[in-house]
């Protein structure tokens, strides 16, 4: 299939061919559906979701004054003395919550070279949970020198939430279902998760983060305006450049998804490159996970025949695991493979 340049005003090719990117992905406004047309956002999603996978999305309604102080939080967070933030170290937690020291996170066995914290709904830990994956459900790790944290969390949490639902419920009538298809799964509290990363002025590898692909349903990022590094991979197993675009979301589908619509939509690999040994400026970015319940099977959608004919069937995991339908499952072969310390500190493994 062809590799075709986007145009970044319109951002999709009209041949029914597998649209790749080089530098710029597909803009999406998600404030047509309420202004104009939502038959057209949801055939425009459903195009882009089917042939690219990742896309910039304008017109969400998130207020600019929450993704200010979102961003002013995480420059906080970072500026805090090493002790403050090692004092919630992620390997005090068994539930995968907390603080992860730079070189601390491994994807495909390497070293990614950032700094983060890890955020999950805030529930009390299950005493004797009956599947492995429950033991992610638990309390977060907040540094005491930000107490404002939470707070601010909460509010972008709920503010995103509305996003993901809003895009799931378009894309499930875009796919010929009922727009409340996915509800169930998302019912009660979603195993949601968010990051805060730092990835820092001076690198001692190229690998900010590894190639993979997201073990949930969607995810909406938030990038530093300006900052390089994303990259996704094309059809034909190319690495280009993502960048930001100014009061966008970058957003990508997850293996979730992948499974919901027999590899319709297809969970795009990608991974963030870092120059090793040079100076830079320091960047941060906020990637928010949007999962259903730990416990909840994604359903698996009959799409109408035109579109099962272009269904290209679920991939295998990079890493040579199989991709669960339960999301806790797949959310736990994630955890661990990425977390080893954490793993065998709690007897994971």
């Amino acid at each position: 299939m062809a590799i075709r340049t986007l145009d970044v005003a319109d951002g999709l090719a009209d041949d029914g061919g597998v649209t790749a990117l080089r530098t710029a992905l597909p803009v999406v406004d998600l404030g047509t559906g309420h202004r104009t047309d939502a038959a057209s956002l949801r055939d425009r999603l459903r195009r882009v979701a089917h042939e690219v996978g990742f896309f910039h999305l304008v017109g969400h309604g998130v207020p600019d004054e929450l993704v200010d102080r979102v961003r002013t939080a995480a420059r906080r967070l970072f500026a805090l003395p090493q002790a403050d933030k090692d004092a919630i170290a992620m390997v005090n937690s068994p539930h995968f919550r907390g603080y992860t020291r730079l070189g601390g996170e491994l994807t495909g066995g390497r070293v990614d070279w950032r700094e983060q914290i890890d955020i999950g709904p805030e529930l009390a830990a299950l005493d004797d949970p009956a599947e492995p994956y429950l033991r992610l459900q638990g309390p977060n790790q907040w540094p005491a020198a930000l107490p404002e944290l939470p707070a601010v969390i909460a509010e972008w949490d709920a503010a995103l939430a509305r996003v993901g639902r809003t895009l799931l419920r378009h894309w499930a009538v875009a796919l010929g279902n009922p727009a409340d298809v996915f509800d169930e799964a998302f019912a009660g509290t979603p195993a949601t998760l968010i990051k805060i990363v730092r990835y820092p002025a001076r690198a001692e590898t190229s690998q900010g983060v590894g190639a993979h692909r997201d073990a949930g349903v969607l995810t909406l990022l938030l990038a530093e305006p300006g900052s390089g590094g994303l990259q996704v991979r094309t059809s034909d197993g190319v690495f280009i450049d993502v960048d930001p675009v100014p009061g966008a979301f970058i957003v990508n589908i997850g293996e979730m998804l992948e499974i919901a619509t027999g590899g319709y939509l297809r969970a795009t690999e990608h991974r963030v490159q870092v120059d090793p040994g040079r100076s830079g400026s320091e960047r941060f970015s906020v990637p928010y996970f949007f999962n259903p319940r730990l416990d909840a099977a994604i359903p698996v959608l009959t799409l109408p025949d035109d579109l099962a004919a272009q269904a290209r069937g679920v991939t295998a995991d990079p890493s040579n695991d199989r991709i669960y339908s339960v999301y806790g499952r797949n959310a736990w072969k994630s955890r661990v493979r990425a977390h080893p310390d954490v793993a065998a500190a709690h007897g994971y493994v």
